[in-house]
């Protein structure tokens, strides 16, 4: 049996810039920017809620009056939510779909979207571990000794700023994603 030779294409293979830069791809790290931003906020928002309520349900026992005046460090959690919330839909409403000319969303803005959403979530999930184990243990001291309130109250607005501080670089950085535009001459 003889070998034959393969049949020969006439295609064209040459790329443009604008293949390179603005692939039909590049929407998917924008995408991943508003899911990361998303997750892992609520992830950080969630341990921050569920351990600082385990901390109130404890102190709630023996002091069932301060349960109320307690409650901070859940509030303060559920925030950082919605930091990631912020970002996210910022993210997707800069996200342009391909069109048949090709991809009009560049690389440069998914991979600012994705460093965006990641910088938020990522400082999110930093501040509600901190929040969850800092209200869980404070709560559980201000139901015995009340004048430790405002010592704690500080501590989770330290905390806290951690997440805001992501929040704020995050929507810096989101703005430039939209700073190179793919055009298709």
């Amino acid at each position: 049996r003889r070998l034959q030779s393969p049949p020969s294409y006439n295609h064209n293979l040459t790329m443009s810039v604008n293949d390179v830069l603005c692939p039909t791809s590049a929407p998917f790290f924008g995408f991943l920017g508003a899911t990361s931003a998303l997750v892992f906020a609520n992830m950080g928002a969630a341990y921050g809620t569920a351990k600082s309520g385990v901390g109130i349900a404890s102190m709630g026992v023996m002091n069932p009056q301060m349960v109320m005046r307690n409650i901070i460090p859940v509030i303060m959690a559920g925030v950082l939510g919605i930091y990631g919330l912020i970002v996210a839909v910022i993210i997707q409403g800069s996200i342009k779909a391909p069109n048949e000319n090709g991809g009009v969303y560049s690389l440069y803005g998914g991979f600012a979207h994705l460093s965006a959403g990641l910088c938020c979530g990522l400082s999110c999930m930093a501040a509600g571990l901190c929040i969850g184990i800092v209200g869980d243990a404070g709560v559980r001291a201000v139901g015995q000794q009340p004048k430790l309130f405002v010592g704690i109250i500080l501590i989770l607005i330290f905390a806290e700023a951690l997440g805001l501080y992501g929040l704020i670089i995050a929507l810096i950085v989101s703005g430039h994603g939209s700073d190179f535009e793919c055009t298709y001459k």
